[in-house]
């Protein structure tokens, strides 16, 4: 690559597979602009990163989440993905129980009923926004009753989740983006100090109050701590599930025989989901700041080095999956990590996969098949998620 990447270019936005793979050929380390952090593109490499937590430190993420132009801190600060042991082990303690296999089970039936009353809302034989018409509403159903939040705000999730997303992949002149996403910051907090102040007044079945209750050693969250889980649930369990489902579309598009297959054997979905996962990971991007001088594909990083680990690269590594750029259903066997790895492997990942499984079976069951629209794909802008925010497809009834 004789130039470096800049991760905000439009052709990388579109597709950034075959930049990576460039990447993997580099010997070393590179470093990608805007930002100007070390890319750690290998499967093994970005490995041994999430393996050595004490080395590589989640306060990476911190600066890229308070950019001076925010001005105020955020929320995120303040949740699991941005702190180390034993602040970490502490938070993730009093909020593991929610994701847990009885939660799920719990669950169950209100997120298929959530699935197929969008299947059945689906319009066919024309084109729609997939994205909107049902990739989206299956989980603003799943977060909102998790949370206890009003369903007429179901239609803003996505705009906050987006614009929270975007916080560290605006460009230097983007102003009035930069003005929105302030504007969403406020707008969230003040909304959800609102529903933490009516829980402690009045304590529901959700997770909000089970969170105000939670103990560790006779010790609860803080306000600031349950306001940045309460961030990363709204926001990160939003958009995980909406491009799992947006990818799995697309991928069901423009592989008709993997659509007869699932079609024919629901067995199947399951395996379908990891290889979407592999092949599309809906994270793409996860920073560490180094806390010692350290070596890296034969690269010294001095203390306080911001690197940014691929994830999208290293599931499509030559070297850890044969053929990684052919989606194969029938692919088994090898580790991926979709969902991050060791201590801060993604707490939500059962739900998600929980949800896209359920959602899918929803899908098959409605229609006979999903065909590309000649519109184009547009794809979010954050360099942390990749994921189609708008997805022109038609649906062929059943």
């Amino acid at each position: 690559m004789s130039v470096r990447l800049n991760l905000f270019a439009p052709e990388f936005r579109a597709n950034p597979y075959p930049f990576f793979a460039e990447l993997r050929r580099q010997p070393g380390l590179a470093q990608v602009d805007p930002l100007g952090f070390w890319a750690v593109s290998r499967y093994a490499d970005v490995l041994h990163v999430l393996k050595n937590p004490q080395l590589f430190s989640s306060t990476g993420h911190r600066a890229p989440a308070e950019p001076e132009w925010l001005g105020r801190s955020s929320p995120f600060a303040d949740s699991m993905v941005m702190v180390d042991p034993p602040q970490h082990t502490r938070l993730r303690s009093l909020v593991n129980r929610a994701f847990g296999p009885t939660a799920l089970g719990r669950m169950e039936p209100r997120i298929r009923a959530y699935a197929q009353q969008a299947a059945r809302e689906l319009p066919l034989g024309r084109p729609v926004d997939f994205v909107e018409s049902f990739a989206l509403r299956v989980p603003a159903a799943v977060i909102g009753e998790l949370l206890g939040l009003d369903p007429s705000l179901h239609s803003r999730f996505k705009r906050w989740a987006d614009d929270i997303n975007n916080t560290s992949s605006t460009p230097p002149d983007a102003h009035e983006w930069r003005a929105q996403i302030r504007s969403t910051y406020a707008e969230m907090e003040q909304y959800l100090k609102e529903v933490i102040a009516e829980r402690r007044r009045s304590p529901r079945e959700d997770m909000v109050s089970d969170l105000l209750a939670s103990r560790v050693e006779g010790e609860a969250l803080t306000d600031a701590e349950l306001m940045g889980f309460l961030f990363l649930l709204l926001i990160a369990g939003l958009e995980t599930t909406v491009h799992l489902l947006g990818h799995s579309a697309l991928v069901l598009a423009e592989r008709p025989e993997v659509f007869a297959r699932l079609r024919a054997d629901r067995s199947l979905i399951p395996r379908f989901v990891e290889e979407v996962l592999r092949y599309e990971p809906v994270a793409q991007t996860i920073l560490r700041l180094t806390t010692a001088e350290t070596e890296l594909s034969g690269v010294r990083l001095p203390a306080g080095s911001h690197v940014m680990l691929l994830l999208g690269s290293a599931c499509h590594d030559e070297a850890q999956f044969p053929n990684s750029d052919r989606f194969d259903l029938d692919r088994q066997g090898q580790q991926t990590m979709p969902f991050g790895y060791g201590i801060h492997f993604c707490l939500g990942a059962p739900l998600a996969r929980l949800e896209a499984r359920l959602a899918l079976e929803a899908l098959l069951d409605r229609c006979g098949g999903l065909v590309r629209d000649a519109a184009p794909v547009q794809w979010h802008a954050s360099i942390v998620v990749r994921g189609p925010t708008v997805l022109p497809l038609t649906v062929l009834p059943g």
